[in-house]
């Protein structure tokens, strides 16, 4: 297996838009990278390039120690798995997974075990003698993915692979993969993996390390707690999470030796000392001031504590139950906030109901408003 390296990699079309604007990213040998961001981003143009699908117009890709600029995509080192399966409709399960290695002028025996060793892993084995249009589509997916197992490329890139599968089959067919990984590992095949998705559970739930783009540009390249913990911008902040963080504008705010982030709606948040620190210069500037709907939580009538101030409450737009939790929508002046609280079926809130709402700045996040940089670091 081999480690993947961007230098500067730029494309650019014919009617001088830039999609990639110079991507710099080093992929380790053996690690499952994941390209999320949302349509547009170029994480799919930036996949073709590797794969030699879409030509280079500025910057070196190496895999292992090869510029592969120049090389067609078969002399790469790569299998790529498409979000349509790419399958021939008229070869068997066997002939589609047998098809690049006869290309490939492999001992037939060579082949056969291959075939056979790929389908009991992905556990297709009794589907070997059928051909596509029998076979459901997370079937086909798992074909599709044992036809580029068996080729034993030096990497594999997956370009949206579970678009077409419904909600239960994508579950199943992401466990696949993540479980492929690991197999491959264990066998001594240090299998790198590079996955395009727009779906940041999938995103969140595969990779060892996540790349976020956006306009052709890396917004940040981290492990996926780090990204959804301690974000580097404003971009990654609303875009890492489900619901997204919640993001208002604010100004930060000195009175009696304590700081505050004070929205346009006159609320103000006191921030721990810790925070506060950091955003000393930012008095009477104003903000991006962000907290996750998981960090709001409901509090029982009570008078406010040096720590939680009261806020001026609008009633509930919206309730959202999601079985074990609910998602209530409500307002801060002319914002609408999101809060993620447990489902208690003695307190079930109902759309219009004035529920004081408790805000843990410990887990606030502050971004410059020029910038979009994150202002505070542990």
């Amino acid at each position: 297996m081999a480690e993947v390296v961007l230098r500067q990699v730029e494309k650019v079309y014919p009617n001088g838009f830039k999609a990639v604007q110079g991507v710099d990213l080093t992929i380790k040998e053996g690690e499952f990278m994941v390209f999320v961001g949302p349509s547009g981003c170029a994480k799919s143009t930036t996949l073709r390039m590797i794969a030699g699908l879409e030509e280079v117009s500025g910057g070196d890709i190496y895999i292992g120690d090869k510029r592969v600029n120049d090389l067609p995509p078969k002399d790469r080192g790569i299998s790529m798995v498409f979000q349509n399966y790419a399958l021939y409709p008229h070869m068997s399960v066997y002939d589609n997974m047998a098809f690049g290695l006869r290309q490939q002028k492999l001992d037939q025996h060579k082949i056969d075990r291959r075939i056979r060793d790929a389908a009991e892993t992905l556990e297709i084995s009794h589907l070997l003698a059928s051909k596509p249009g029998e076979m459901s589509g997370g079937q086909r997916q798992r074909v599709a993915l044992g036809r580029a197992m068996v080729r034993k490329p030096d990497v594999f890139l997956f370009d949206e692979p579970l678009s077409n599968l419904d909600a239960k089959l994508r579950v199943t067919t992401r466990v696949s993969i993540a479980q492929l990984h690991n197999e491959l590992k264990d066998e001594g095949q240090n299998a790198t993996m590079i996955y395009v998705t727009h779906d940041q559970v999938e995103a969140m739930t595969l990779g060892d390390r996540i790349c976020v783009l956006n306009q052709g540009q890396i917004m940040q390249v981290d492990t996926p707690m780090n990204l959804y913990q301690r974000p580097a911008n404003k971009f990654v902040a609303g875009f890492i999470g489900s619901p997204a963080m919640n993001l208002i504008k604010a100004n930060i705010v000195l009175d009696n030796n304590q700081y505050f982030v004070e929205p346009k709606s006159g609320s103000r948040f006191l921030l721990p000392a810790d925070k506060a620190r950091q955003v000393a210069e930012k008095v009477g500037q104003e903000v991006w001031f962000g907290l996750r709907p998981e960090h709001i939580s409901m509090v029982d009538l009570e008078p406010p504590t040096p720590t939680r101030q009261d806020i001026e409450m609008s009633p509930i737009n919206v309730v959202e139950s999601m079985g074990n939790e609910v998602y209530l929508y409500f307002n801060v002046g002319d914002d609408q906030l999101i809060a993620r609280v447990p489902y208690q079926a003695d307190k079930a809130i109902q759309h219009g109901d004035i529920q004081p709402l408790h805000f843990d700045m410990s887990h606030c996040h502050l971004f410059d408003v020029e910038t979009e940089a994150s202002l505070l670091v542990d």
